[in-house]
């Protein structure tokens, strides 16, 4: 809702690119939807950062809070105006008395109810904006030789001290304020004569609450729905309150909860830097010894430690879809939930895919094993220990295809009892189960990939020390929607990320015989 306060006069100075004057008078009643309704002294919190606004726009800020001073009548702001256009505009407009008022957005945190007025207690500065109608039309910029005035919108959140941090914005339409003993009186007669009212109203809650929602208001506002518009253009705006919805945050998926992706699991994780195609890192060429010398001996000097650096690109996985919008218009909203899991999928598959590759072209190939039972576990007793001798790091993991989980599913030993699903096996050699893809292979975490080719041949088999590689991600993949001018639609989604093949010898590939 906005209250609307008479003010001191608002001064703009082109030459300093300022704008300055009253934007809040303690104790001063004005007409809102709420009633009479003021200002305790010392009851603003300002926010140091808080920008100039145009019209309470978010998307069009001016300028920026220099000073602020509080006196025993109110508040007094500096403001300095951005050198741009919109900017430059405002100004004129400020000196020429064309859009003189001050309008401050705050968040009521507590306030009090006195003879029918509500008398604000504590609230929170959020943001101040230059607005053409002030709350007295008579009052205007200084040059003008009238009194400006400011229009203060609030957005109330509780009147409790145990939720001071939480507030629910809304508004209202400005009405000219009439007169301030007019404002109180006419509130307490409606106080005495009528039922409460609430003191806000709150806008509608967004419908947008997962990522399926909110493709379906994507596509809905591609295609001209300006419902549609306002939700998807709420759900991203990442400044809104996100104690009052979960909609701010579904215009995105949070990559590592995308399942399916063995091999990524099976190595270390690390985050994207937020710039660049390609960053390095330092590795060690060389490292230095040492050597046993005799007492009183001198130590041998030498520049044996060397290191260099490895460059890792950064790759992009993406997938898109071509939906009609006969589907669209006729399909209900499971469809959105389905495309956006089987696009999931999609980009689970292409990252997980990468990293085999990686596996493939980086890792170090191993001595020809048979492509049974006991070439699988000669492969890891021979390759497991060369691993930490050439990484130095322990092999923790073992990824393979579906082929060999068949094969160690159906391992017995020479009278025929199953080695790796008994309940309770004397001669159990780790654990497999048809009902998950995680298990034990000889003290390895065993993953099944079902993204590599299947058959015992090479490469079907990995053994991997994590630290060797690691798989770097950005925080989050983008979802986009964008109109086709042929009656169609691109849905797709987008992610970065990066493999760095630190150290190649902790990564084993089996080699069939």
């Amino acid at each position: 809702m906005k209250i609307n306060f008479s003010v001191s006069s608002l001064t703009a100075s082109q030459d300093n690119r300022e704008l300055k004057g009253r934007i809040v008078t303690w104790n001063e009643a004005g007409n809102t939807s709420a009633g009479a309704t003021m200002f305790a002294p010392e009851s603003l919190t300002f926010n140091k950062t808080a920008k100039l606004l145009l019209e309470h726009d978010h998307t069009r800020p001016i300028g920026k809070l220099v000073s602020y001073e509080v006196s025993g009548e109110g508040v007094d702001a500096v403001f300095r105006v951005a050198n741009t256009m919109v900017g430059e505009d405002s100004l004129i407009e400020a000196t020429e008395g064309l859009r003189d008022g001050f309008s401050v957005g705050v968040f009521v945190d507590k306030f009090s109810q006195k003879d029918g007025v509500m008398v604000i207690e504590s609230a929170r500065v959020q943001e101040v904006s230059l607005v053409t109608e002030p709350a007295i039309r008579s009052a205007r910029v200084a040059a003008s030789e009238e009194a400006p005035a400011t229009d203060i919108q609030v957005s109330e959140s509780t009147d409790s001290e145990e939720n001071k941090t939480e507030g629910e914005q809304v508004s209202d339409t400005t009405v000219p304020a009439p007169a301030v003993d007019e404002a109180v009186e006419a509130a307490k007669v409606e106080a005495a004569t009528s039922a409460p009212k609430p003191v806000a109203f709150a806008t509608p809650r967004s419908p947008i609450v997962d990522s399926a929602t909110y493709l379906e208001h994507s596509v809905k506002a591609a295609m001209g729905d300006e419902d549609s518009r306002q939700y998807v253009r709420f759900a991203d705006d990442t400044s809104n309150n996100t104690g009052l919805t979960l909609a701010p945050h579904m215009n995105e998926f949070i990559t590592s909860t995308i399942l399916g992706r063995p091999a990524v699991e099976s190595i270390s994780r690390g985050a994207l830097p937020a710039t660049g195609m390609s960053f390095t890192i330092p590795k060690l060429t060389q490292a230095p010894t040492i050597t046993t010398v005799a007492e009183n001996g001198d130590t041998t000097a030498g520049d044996e430690m060397t290191s260099s650096y490895i460059t890792v690109d950064v790759k992009k996985a993406a997938k898109s879809e071509i939906i009609s919008w006969e589907l669209l218009d006729r399909s209900g909203p499971s469809y959105y939930a389905e495309l956006v899991s089987e696009m999931n999928k999609a980009y689970a598959k292409a990252t997980d895919a990468a990293v085999i590759a990686a596996f493939t072209a980086s890792g170090s190939q191993a001595n020809g094993q048979a492509a049974t039972i006991d070439g699988l576990q000669a492969f890891i007793a021979e390759q497991a220990p060369a691993a930490y001798a050439s990484s130095g790091k322990f092999a923790k993991n073992l990824v393979s295809n579906t082929s060999w989980w068949s094969t160690i599913i159906g391992a017995q030993d020479d009278a025929g009892r199953p080695i790796y699903v008994a309940h309770n096996p004397m001669n159990a050699a780790g654990s497999a189960a048809v009902d998950s893809i995680v298990g034990n292979v000889l003290g390895l975490n065993y993953y099944v990939d079902p993204h590599m080719s299947s058959g015992l041949v090479d490469e079907s088999a990995f053994i991997v020390a994590p630290e060797a590689f690691t798989f770097y991600e950005a925080p989050k993949t983008q979802l986009t929607v964008q109109v086709l001018g042929n009656g169609q639609l691109s849905v797709g989604v987008y992610g970065y990320y990066a493999i760095a093949p630190k150290l190649g010898g902790g990564v084993r590939r089996f080699n069939l015989s």
